[in-house]
């Protein structure tokens, strides 16, 4: 992984992507009305992801979903974007984005 590359700006990005994949394909599952919104526009912005996190959050209730966005979101802004956080900044997110990672393959096949 890019975080044991020392790349923190990858690292971010990857970690970001992963985070969104899971709140997509969790909305999907569970039919979210931001689906329905980003199958309108063509594409899933953030703002959607944001608010599908939240809203699986509040229906699944589950505070991990909108946590993982959240961190992923700042790694987005922080890490990627504005490139202004190291691998020492970086690195505590990881287990966030694993735990993520994992509560999605669970929820999915359930």
């Amino acid at each position: 992984m890019y975080v044991e590359k020392g790349d923190p700006v990858q690292s971010s990005e990857k970690m970001y992507k992963v985070a969104g994949e899971c709140v997509k394909a969790l909305a999907v599952e569970f039919n979210t009305p931001e689906v329905h919104e980003a199958r309108r526009e063509g594409r899933w912005w953030a703002k959607l992801l944001s608010r599908a996190a939240k809203t699986l959050s509040l229906k699944l209730e589950e505070p991990l979903i909108n946590i993982g966005w959240s961190v992923a979101y700042d790694l987005h802004i922080w890490g990627f974007h504005e490139a202004v956080l190291g691998v020492e900044h970086v690195k505590p997110s990881l287990p966030h984005i694993e735990r993520l990672l994992a509560r999605t393959r669970e929820l999915l096949s359930s």
